[in-house]
């Protein structure tokens, strides 16, 4: 389905004639040959991401253009899964988490007015190997951040971390190819969690996020545990439609 290359921190997703709809940096739609998953430094912080991600991609002897992620995760814990037509690669971590309180505390320790950028990161790449619509990827990402979420609040109570990203991909559209004789899309028109894409990525999110994590962590960090995060101590206002 896809060819994995890690060289000098940079992890090289190949797979040509994908379309691919990112949440990451400069995301969107695009249809390229790669995704990439860029390790950055500790101590790194706000830089020009996309000469940094250029230069990354270069110093790593990767000339395909595509859409590129960051993580503060050493890419010695990335972890894939595989499960019918669709495959995943993560990178876990949960130092930054993003809190989401049923009953907000307004003296909570860590709030939006404390945050800063302390790349932990849950990166995944997730790719189907069958067309679907823009709608279908876009529902496809969904899926994903669902289970994302689901698998992080059963490991360690978050929802997620305060700079997850996730790419999304399927098999690129060929216009002379998009079409039966009939006229009739042969593209997939919906990727929720009870189709064979969406079910499948499920699982293979829920199962490379939790590889990922118990690479990185003998046991888990609760939130209280973790350095920096955020945690939403806002109310909205509800009215009646």
């Amino acid at each position: 389905m896809s060819e994995i290359s890690i060289e000098d921190e940079v992890l090289q997703y190949c797979r040509p004639g994908t379309r691919w709809l990112s949440s990451g940096w400069r995301g969107g739609y695009r249809t390229d040959p790669a995704v990439y998953n860029v390790s950055v430094p500790e101590e790194w912080d706000h830089v020009d991401l996309d000469a940094y991600g250029s230069r990354r991609r270069d110093r790593a002897g990767f000339d395909a253009p595509g859409p590129t992620l960051f993580t503060g995760v050493d890419l010695e814990h990335a972890r894939g899964a595989r499960c019918g037509s669709v495959e995943a690669v993560t990178t876990a971590g949960i130092s930054n988490p993003a809190i989401l309180p049923m009953v907000p505390d307004r003296q909570a320790a860590t709030s939006e007015s404390s945050i800063g950028f302390h790349p932990g990161t849950v990166n995944i790449i997730l790719s189907a190997s069958e067309p679907l619509t823009d709608g279908a990827l876009a529902t496809l990402l969904g899926t994903a951040v669902e289970a994302k979420t689901a698998t992080l609040l059963a490991e360690s109570g978050i929802t997620g971390t305060t700079s997850d990203a996730i790419v999304v991909g399927c098999d690129g559209h060929r216009s002379s190819d998009d079409r039966t004789q009939s006229g009739d899309d042969k593209r997939q028109p919906f990727a929720g969690s009870a189709t064979t894409v969406g079910t499948a990525a499920r699982a293979c999110v829920r199962e490379s996020v939790h590889a990922s994590l118990s690479s990185r962590y003998a046991e888990t960090p609760s939130p209280d545990e973790t350095e920096h995060g955020v945690t939403t101590t806002r109310r909205a206002t509800v009215f009646e439609v």
